[in-house]
């Protein structure tokens, strides 16, 4: 049916969350690129189909990884 080939908001980010649940050793971004693979979706693209919650969990990730500044790091203060 043609709802199978149309990658919306919703399937994209149950995919990645499926791959995710899978265990496997990959990151949030990993599996986002993985999924544009597979429907032969240009990564470039695949932000319009980051929903917030993917997104926040992307940037969590990230942060982790030190790869983005973490938003809760005040770096005017001295740590006590």
């Amino acid at each position: 049916m043609i709802e199978d080939k149309i990658l919306t908001k919703k399937r994209f980010s149950e995919e990645v969350e499926n791959r995710m649940a899978k265990g496997l050793e990959i990151s949030y971004i990993d599996a986002c690129i993985k999924v544009c693979e597979d429907h032969q979706f240009p990564p470039e693209d695949a932000g319009r189909l980051i929903s917030p919650s993917l997104y926040s969990k992307i940037e969590a990730e990230a942060s982790r990884n030190n790869m983005v500044k973490s938003p809760t790091t005040n770096t005017t203060m001295l740590p006590i």
